[in-house]
Protein backbone atom coordinates (compact mmCIF):
# COMPACT_ATOMS: atom_id res chain seq x y z
CA UNK A 1 0.00 0.00 0.00
CA UNK A 2 1.11 3.56 -0.65
CA UNK A 3 -0.07 6.95 0.49
CA UNK A 4 0.04 9.01 3.65
CA UNK A 5 -0.42 7.32 7.03
CA UNK A 6 -2.64 9.46 9.23
CA UNK A 7 -2.78 9.66 13.00
CA UNK A 8 -5.42 7.92 15.09
CA UNK A 9 -8.59 9.91 15.70
CA UNK A 10 -8.62 11.38 19.18
CA UNK A 11 -4.88 10.81 19.70
CA UNK A 12 -3.16 14.07 18.87
CA UNK A 13 0.42 15.23 18.56
CA UNK A 14 1.87 17.88 20.87
CA UNK A 15 4.06 19.96 18.59
CA UNK A 16 7.39 21.69 19.41
CA UNK A 17 5.68 25.10 19.59
CA UNK A 18 3.27 23.68 22.19
CA UNK A 19 5.59 21.63 24.40
CA UNK A 20 7.28 24.59 26.17
CA UNK A 21 3.99 25.49 27.84
CA UNK A 22 3.42 21.86 28.80
CA UNK A 23 6.91 21.69 30.30
CA UNK A 24 6.36 24.83 32.36
CA UNK A 25 3.02 23.59 33.70
CA UNK A 26 4.51 20.18 34.50
CA UNK A 27 7.41 21.85 36.32
CA UNK A 28 4.98 23.79 38.54
CA UNK A 29 3.16 20.55 39.37
CA UNK A 30 6.35 18.61 40.14
CA UNK A 31 7.90 21.38 42.23
CA UNK A 32 4.71 21.91 44.23
CA UNK A 33 4.30 18.22 45.01
CA UNK A 34 7.95 17.88 45.99
CA UNK A 35 7.59 20.79 48.41
CA UNK A 36 4.74 18.91 50.13
CA UNK A 37 6.77 15.70 50.46
CA UNK A 38 5.25 13.70 47.58
CA UNK A 39 7.47 11.38 45.51
CA UNK A 40 7.10 10.14 41.96
CA UNK A 41 6.03 6.59 41.07
CA UNK A 42 6.11 5.48 37.43
CA UNK A 43 3.87 2.60 36.39
CA UNK A 44 3.28 0.85 33.02
CA UNK A 45 0.67 2.05 30.56
CA UNK A 46 -0.49 -1.56 30.07
CA UNK A 47 -2.02 -3.64 32.86
CA UNK A 48 -3.99 -6.85 33.13
CA UNK A 49 -7.61 -6.18 32.21
CA UNK A 50 -8.78 -7.78 35.46
CA UNK A 51 -7.19 -4.93 37.42
CA UNK A 52 -9.56 -2.37 35.93
CA UNK A 53 -12.60 -4.64 36.05
CA UNK A 54 -12.07 -5.14 39.78
CA UNK A 55 -11.14 -1.56 40.64
CA UNK A 56 -13.33 0.59 38.38
CA UNK A 57 -16.30 -1.81 38.30
CA UNK A 58 -17.48 -4.14 35.55
CA UNK A 59 -20.77 -2.29 35.06
CA UNK A 60 -19.19 1.12 34.44
CA UNK A 61 -19.07 2.81 31.04
CA UNK A 62 -15.27 2.81 31.18
CA UNK A 63 -14.99 -0.98 31.46
CA UNK A 64 -17.93 -1.85 29.24
CA UNK A 65 -17.44 0.66 26.43
CA UNK A 66 -14.27 2.71 26.64
CA UNK A 67 -11.23 0.54 27.39
CA UNK A 68 -8.63 -0.41 24.80
CA UNK A 69 -8.39 -4.13 25.53
CA UNK A 70 -6.55 -6.82 23.60
CA UNK A 71 -5.12 -10.33 23.96
CA UNK A 72 -1.35 -10.64 23.85
CA UNK A 73 0.52 -13.56 22.27
CA UNK A 74 -0.02 -15.62 25.42
CA UNK A 75 -3.79 -15.03 25.12
CA UNK A 76 -3.73 -12.87 28.26
CA UNK A 77 -6.19 -9.98 28.26
CA UNK A 78 -4.37 -6.65 28.63
CA UNK A 79 -5.65 -3.08 28.67
CA UNK A 80 -4.16 0.34 28.02
CA UNK A 81 -4.72 2.15 31.30
CA UNK A 82 -7.90 4.29 31.31
CA UNK A 83 -6.86 5.91 34.62
CA UNK A 84 -3.85 5.79 36.94
CA UNK A 85 -5.05 4.97 40.46
CA UNK A 86 -5.58 1.25 39.94
CA UNK A 87 -2.06 0.77 38.58
CA UNK A 88 -0.56 2.80 41.42
CA UNK A 89 -2.39 0.65 43.98
CA UNK A 90 -1.32 -2.52 42.18
CA UNK A 91 2.32 -1.38 42.27
CA UNK A 92 2.07 -0.38 45.93
CA UNK A 93 0.75 -3.81 46.90
CA UNK A 94 3.31 -5.64 44.75
CA UNK A 95 6.26 -3.77 46.27
CA UNK A 96 5.06 -3.59 49.86
CA UNK A 97 4.72 0.18 49.87
CA UNK A 98 1.63 0.17 52.08
CA UNK A 99 2.77 -2.30 54.76
CA UNK A 100 3.00 -0.33 58.02
CA UNK A 101 3.84 2.77 55.98
CA UNK A 102 2.29 5.99 54.89
CA UNK A 103 2.93 7.03 51.30
CA UNK A 104 2.56 10.29 49.42
CA UNK A 105 2.90 9.65 45.70
CA UNK A 106 2.47 11.40 42.38
CA UNK A 107 2.45 9.96 38.90
CA UNK A 108 1.66 11.13 35.40
CA UNK A 109 1.42 10.20 31.76
CA UNK A 110 -0.97 9.17 29.00
CA UNK A 111 -4.32 7.43 29.59
CA UNK A 112 -6.59 5.83 26.99
CA UNK A 113 -10.36 5.71 26.60
CA UNK A 114 -12.41 5.05 23.48
CA UNK A 115 -14.69 8.09 23.66
CA UNK A 116 -16.16 10.42 21.09
CA UNK A 117 -13.35 12.97 20.53
CA UNK A 118 -14.21 16.59 21.24
CA UNK A 119 -12.42 19.62 22.63
CA UNK A 120 -11.06 18.70 26.05
CA UNK A 121 -11.91 15.01 25.66
CA UNK A 122 -9.58 12.71 23.75
CA UNK A 123 -8.89 9.01 23.28
CA UNK A 124 -5.31 9.48 24.42
CA UNK A 125 -5.14 12.10 27.12
CA UNK A 126 -2.67 12.97 29.86
CA UNK A 127 -3.24 13.06 33.58
CA UNK A 128 -1.24 14.13 36.60
CA UNK A 129 -2.19 12.02 39.62
CA UNK A 130 -1.56 12.58 43.32
CA UNK A 131 -2.29 9.85 45.86
CA UNK A 132 -1.88 9.52 49.64
CA UNK A 133 -2.06 6.14 51.42
CA UNK A 134 -2.38 5.31 55.10
CA UNK A 135 -3.96 8.59 56.24
CA UNK A 136 -7.44 8.23 57.72
CA UNK A 137 -8.35 11.71 58.93
CA UNK A 138 -9.75 14.67 57.02
CA UNK A 139 -6.45 16.56 57.31
CA UNK A 140 -5.00 14.71 54.31
CA UNK A 141 -8.17 15.45 52.33
CA UNK A 142 -7.64 19.14 53.11
CA UNK A 143 -3.94 18.93 52.19
CA UNK A 144 -4.65 17.45 48.78
CA UNK A 145 -7.19 20.16 48.08
CA UNK A 146 -4.75 22.81 49.35
CA UNK A 147 -2.06 21.47 47.00
CA UNK A 148 -4.35 21.84 44.02
CA UNK A 149 -5.34 25.34 45.11
CA UNK A 150 -1.66 26.29 45.38
CA UNK A 151 -1.04 24.98 41.87
CA UNK A 152 -3.80 27.22 40.48
CA UNK A 153 -2.23 30.16 42.34
CA UNK A 154 1.23 29.46 40.93
CA UNK A 155 -0.19 29.18 37.42
CA UNK A 156 -2.11 32.42 37.79
CA UNK A 157 -5.54 30.81 37.41
CA UNK A 158 -8.48 32.31 39.27
CA UNK A 159 -11.61 31.16 37.44
CA UNK A 160 -11.76 27.69 38.99
CA UNK A 161 -14.39 26.71 41.56
CA UNK A 162 -14.16 23.91 44.12
CA UNK A 163 -17.16 21.60 44.57
CA UNK A 164 -17.36 19.11 47.45
CA UNK A 165 -19.51 16.17 48.43
CA UNK A 166 -19.36 13.04 50.55
CA UNK A 167 -20.48 9.61 49.40
CA UNK A 168 -20.28 8.04 52.88
CA UNK A 169 -19.25 4.45 53.49
CA UNK A 170 -20.01 1.65 51.02
CA UNK A 171 -22.92 0.62 53.26
CA UNK A 172 -24.54 4.06 53.35
CA UNK A 173 -23.79 4.47 49.67
CA UNK A 174 -25.58 1.19 48.87
CA UNK A 175 -28.62 2.32 50.85
CA UNK A 176 -28.64 5.55 48.89
CA UNK A 177 -28.17 3.63 45.64
CA UNK A 178 -31.29 1.57 46.36
CA UNK A 179 -33.31 4.71 47.08
CA UNK A 180 -32.16 6.22 43.77
CA UNK A 181 -33.25 3.08 41.90
CA UNK A 182 -36.67 3.34 43.53
CA UNK A 183 -36.95 7.08 42.83
CA UNK A 184 -35.81 7.08 39.22
CA UNK A 185 -37.62 3.79 38.57
CA UNK A 186 -40.90 5.50 39.47
CA UNK A 187 -40.12 8.08 36.75
CA UNK A 188 -38.66 5.70 34.18
CA UNK A 189 -40.76 7.14 31.38
CA UNK A 190 -39.03 10.50 31.93
CA UNK A 191 -35.51 9.07 31.61
CA UNK A 192 -33.41 9.41 28.48
CA UNK A 193 -32.11 6.20 26.92
CA UNK A 194 -28.66 6.41 28.56
CA UNK A 195 -30.13 7.00 32.01
CA UNK A 196 -32.58 4.15 31.57
CA UNK A 197 -29.67 1.88 30.73
CA UNK A 198 -27.72 3.03 33.81
CA UNK A 199 -30.63 2.79 36.26
CA UNK A 200 -29.98 -0.70 37.62
CA UNK A 201 -26.26 -0.84 36.93
CA UNK A 202 -24.98 2.50 38.26
CA UNK A 203 -27.85 4.76 39.33
CA UNK A 204 -25.60 7.41 40.92
CA UNK A 205 -24.36 8.32 37.46
CA UNK A 206 -27.85 9.58 36.64
CA UNK A 207 -27.13 12.51 38.95
CA UNK A 208 -24.47 13.93 36.62
CA UNK A 209 -26.53 13.51 33.46
CA UNK A 210 -26.36 16.63 31.29
CA UNK A 211 -29.58 15.82 29.40
CA UNK A 212 -31.75 18.96 29.65
CA UNK A 213 -35.00 17.02 30.12
CA UNK A 214 -33.50 15.25 33.14
CA UNK A 215 -32.53 18.31 35.18
CA UNK A 216 -35.83 18.87 37.04
CA UNK A 217 -35.98 15.19 37.94
CA UNK A 218 -32.37 15.22 39.16
CA UNK A 219 -32.94 18.35 41.22
CA UNK A 220 -35.79 16.66 43.09
CA UNK A 221 -33.89 13.37 43.64
CA UNK A 222 -32.97 12.16 47.16
CA UNK A 223 -29.78 13.74 48.53
CA UNK A 224 -26.88 11.57 49.64
CA UNK A 225 -26.24 13.97 52.54
CA UNK A 226 -29.43 12.63 54.12
CA UNK A 227 -27.99 9.10 54.09
CA UNK A 228 -24.49 9.69 55.48
CA UNK A 229 -23.43 7.59 58.46
CA UNK A 230 -22.34 9.59 61.51
CA UNK A 231 -18.59 9.08 61.04
CA UNK A 232 -18.70 10.15 57.40
CA UNK A 233 -20.75 13.22 58.33
CA UNK A 234 -18.21 14.12 61.05
CA UNK A 235 -15.32 13.59 58.60
CA UNK A 236 -16.97 15.84 56.04
CA UNK A 237 -17.71 18.57 58.58
CA UNK A 238 -14.09 18.53 59.78
CA UNK A 239 -12.83 18.80 56.22
CA UNK A 240 -14.98 21.88 55.65
CA UNK A 241 -13.64 23.46 58.83
CA UNK A 242 -10.03 22.87 57.73
CA UNK A 243 -10.67 24.40 54.32
CA UNK A 244 -12.29 27.40 56.00
CA UNK A 245 -9.23 27.80 58.24
CA UNK A 246 -6.97 28.31 55.21
CA UNK A 247 -9.41 30.43 53.23
CA UNK A 248 -10.34 27.96 50.48
CA UNK A 249 -13.87 28.64 49.32
CA UNK A 250 -16.09 25.83 48.04
CA UNK A 251 -19.63 24.79 47.21
CA UNK A 252 -21.21 21.64 48.60
CA UNK A 253 -22.71 19.92 45.57
CA UNK A 254 -24.92 17.03 46.67
CA UNK A 255 -25.18 15.88 43.02
CA UNK A 256 -21.43 15.42 42.67
CA UNK A 257 -20.65 11.75 42.22
CA UNK A 258 -17.66 9.96 40.75
CA UNK A 259 -17.95 7.53 37.86
CA UNK A 260 -15.64 4.96 39.44
CA UNK A 261 -16.96 2.42 41.93
CA UNK A 262 -14.04 2.64 44.35
CA UNK A 263 -14.83 6.11 45.74
CA UNK A 264 -16.17 6.63 49.30
CA UNK A 265 -16.56 9.60 51.64
CA UNK A 266 -14.92 12.78 50.29
CA UNK A 267 -15.25 13.53 46.57
CA UNK A 268 -14.42 16.85 44.94
CA UNK A 269 -13.96 18.61 41.62
CA UNK A 270 -12.37 21.85 40.52
CA UNK A 271 -14.49 23.19 37.66
CA UNK A 272 -14.31 26.15 35.30
CA UNK A 273 -16.56 27.89 32.81
CA UNK A 274 -13.61 28.75 30.55
CA UNK A 275 -13.53 25.51 28.55
CA UNK A 276 -17.10 24.98 27.40
CA UNK A 277 -18.69 21.59 28.07
CA UNK A 278 -15.54 20.00 29.52
CA UNK A 279 -15.40 22.05 32.71
CA UNK A 280 -13.76 19.65 35.19
CA UNK A 281 -10.04 20.42 35.57
CA UNK A 282 -9.22 18.28 38.61
CA UNK A 283 -11.28 15.48 40.17
CA UNK A 284 -10.64 13.27 43.15
CA UNK A 285 -11.73 11.73 46.39
CA UNK A 286 -11.30 8.95 48.91
CA UNK A 287 -11.12 5.26 48.04
CA UNK A 288 -10.54 3.64 51.42
CA UNK A 289 -11.59 0.16 50.27
CA UNK A 290 -9.60 -0.17 47.06
CA UNK A 291 -6.28 -1.48 48.41
CA UNK A 292 -7.83 -4.45 50.22
CA UNK A 293 -10.23 -5.00 47.31
CA UNK A 294 -7.18 -5.53 45.09
CA UNK A 295 -5.52 -7.95 47.51
CA UNK A 296 -3.64 -5.72 49.96
CA UNK A 297 -4.30 -4.87 53.58
CA UNK A 298 -7.03 -2.39 54.38
CA UNK A 299 -5.48 1.03 53.74
CA UNK A 300 -7.20 4.41 53.76
CA UNK A 301 -6.42 6.33 50.59
CA UNK A 302 -7.27 9.51 48.74
CA UNK A 303 -6.15 11.09 45.49
CA UNK A 304 -6.90 13.42 42.62
CA UNK A 305 -6.14 13.65 38.92
CA UNK A 306 -5.66 16.72 36.75
CA UNK A 307 -6.56 16.57 33.05
CA UNK A 308 -3.41 18.03 31.54
CA UNK A 309 -4.87 19.01 28.17
CA UNK A 310 -7.53 21.05 29.93
CA UNK A 311 -5.11 22.61 32.42
CA UNK A 312 -2.62 23.59 29.71
CA UNK A 313 -5.45 25.12 27.70
CA UNK A 314 -6.56 27.10 30.77
CA UNK A 315 -3.04 28.44 31.21
CA UNK A 316 -2.80 29.26 27.52
CA UNK A 317 -6.08 31.20 27.67
CA UNK A 318 -4.96 33.09 30.77
CA UNK A 319 -1.59 33.87 29.14
CA UNK A 320 0.02 34.02 32.59
CA UNK A 321 3.15 31.97 31.82
CA UNK A 322 5.90 33.10 29.47
CA UNK A 323 6.51 30.47 26.81
CA UNK A 324 9.70 31.85 25.24
CA UNK A 325 12.05 28.90 25.66
CA UNK A 326 14.37 29.59 22.76
CA UNK A 327 18.14 29.62 23.21
CA UNK A 328 19.98 32.56 24.71
CA UNK A 329 22.54 32.48 21.93
CA UNK A 330 22.61 31.36 18.30
CA UNK A 331 26.08 30.60 16.92
CA UNK A 332 26.55 31.60 13.25
CA UNK A 333 29.62 30.18 11.47
CA UNK A 334 30.40 30.36 7.75
CA UNK A 335 33.04 28.22 6.06
CA UNK A 336 34.36 24.76 6.83
CA UNK A 337 37.16 25.88 9.13
CA UNK A 338 34.94 28.35 10.98
CA UNK A 339 32.25 25.71 11.43
CA UNK A 340 34.79 23.26 12.83
CA UNK A 341 36.18 25.86 15.26
CA UNK A 342 32.65 26.93 16.22
CA UNK A 343 31.83 23.33 17.19
CA UNK A 344 34.85 23.31 19.49
CA UNK A 345 34.11 26.76 20.93
CA UNK A 346 30.45 26.09 21.64
CA UNK A 347 31.21 22.91 23.60
CA UNK A 348 33.77 24.86 25.64
CA UNK A 349 31.15 27.53 26.32
CA UNK A 350 28.69 24.88 27.50
CA UNK A 351 31.35 23.47 29.83
CA UNK A 352 32.14 26.85 31.36
CA UNK A 353 28.64 28.39 31.33
CA UNK A 354 26.19 25.49 31.65
CA UNK A 355 23.33 27.87 32.48
CA UNK A 356 23.45 29.41 29.00
CA UNK A 357 21.35 27.87 26.22
CA UNK A 358 23.39 27.97 23.02
CA UNK A 359 22.26 26.67 19.63
CA UNK A 360 24.95 26.07 17.03
CA UNK A 361 23.94 26.43 13.40
CA UNK A 362 23.83 23.06 11.65
CA UNK A 363 23.59 22.39 7.93
CA UNK A 364 25.93 25.20 6.82
CA UNK A 365 24.34 28.08 4.85
CA UNK A 366 25.18 31.68 4.01
CA UNK A 367 25.34 34.47 6.59
CA UNK A 368 21.90 35.61 5.43
CA UNK A 369 20.27 32.19 5.77
CA UNK A 370 21.89 31.56 9.14
CA UNK A 371 20.72 34.90 10.49
CA UNK A 372 17.18 34.01 9.42
CA UNK A 373 17.49 30.81 11.47
CA UNK A 374 18.95 32.78 14.38
CA UNK A 375 16.02 35.19 14.34
CA UNK A 376 13.49 32.36 14.12
CA UNK A 377 15.12 30.54 17.04
CA UNK A 378 14.13 33.31 19.44
CA UNK A 379 17.71 33.82 20.65
CA UNK A 380 18.64 37.20 22.11
CA UNK A 381 22.20 37.17 20.79
CA UNK A 382 24.05 35.88 17.73
CA UNK A 383 27.71 34.92 17.84
CA UNK A 384 29.39 35.36 14.45
CA UNK A 385 32.45 33.44 13.30
CA UNK A 386 33.80 33.86 9.77
CA UNK A 387 37.23 33.75 8.17
CA UNK A 388 38.24 37.18 9.48
CA UNK A 389 37.24 36.30 13.06
CA UNK A 390 38.94 32.94 12.73
CA UNK A 391 42.26 34.56 11.79
CA UNK A 392 42.12 37.01 14.71
CA UNK A 393 40.71 34.51 17.21
CA UNK A 394 37.81 36.83 17.83
CA UNK A 395 34.04 36.63 17.49
CA UNK A 396 31.22 39.02 16.66
CA UNK A 397 28.47 39.52 19.25
CA UNK A 398 25.25 40.89 17.78
CA UNK A 399 21.96 41.70 19.54
CA UNK A 400 18.93 40.18 17.80
CA UNK A 401 16.14 41.77 19.87
CA UNK A 402 17.34 45.36 20.32
CA UNK A 403 19.45 48.01 18.62
CA UNK A 404 22.68 47.59 20.58
CA UNK A 405 25.72 47.86 18.34
CA UNK A 406 27.61 44.76 17.32
CA UNK A 407 30.96 44.26 19.07
CA UNK A 408 33.97 42.05 18.52
CA UNK A 409 35.55 40.21 21.46
CA UNK A 410 38.31 37.66 21.93
CA UNK A 411 37.40 34.02 22.34
CA UNK A 412 38.18 34.08 26.06
CA UNK A 413 35.86 37.07 26.49
CA UNK A 414 32.76 35.49 24.94
CA UNK A 415 31.00 34.50 28.17
CA UNK A 416 31.52 37.93 29.75
CA UNK A 417 30.13 39.62 26.63
CA UNK A 418 27.09 37.33 26.53
CA UNK A 419 26.25 37.90 30.17
CA UNK A 420 26.57 41.66 29.80
CA UNK A 421 24.10 41.59 26.91
CA UNK A 422 21.63 39.28 28.64
CA UNK A 423 21.65 41.28 31.85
Amino acid sequence: MSGKITGIRGMGDILPDETPLWQQVEAVLRDTLQSYGYRELRVPVVERTELFKRSIGEVTDIVEKEMYTFDDRNSESLTLRPEATAGIVRAGIAHGLFHNQKQKIWSGGPMFRYEKPQKGRYRQFHQFDVEAFGFEGPDIDAELIAISARIWKKLGLDSIELQLNSLGTPESRNAYRNELIEYFGAHENSLDDESRERLQRNPMRLLDSKHPDMQALIKAAPRIADHLDSKSAEHFASLQELLGDIGITYTVNSRLVRGLDYYSRTVFEWVTDQLGAQGAICSGGRYDGLVDHLGGRQTPAIGWAIGMERLVEMVRISNKLATDTGPDVYFVAVGDQASRQAFKLVESLRDNAPDLAIELNAGAGSFKSQFKRADKSGAAIALILGEAELDSKSIGVKALRNTEEQETVSWDGIITAIRARLN
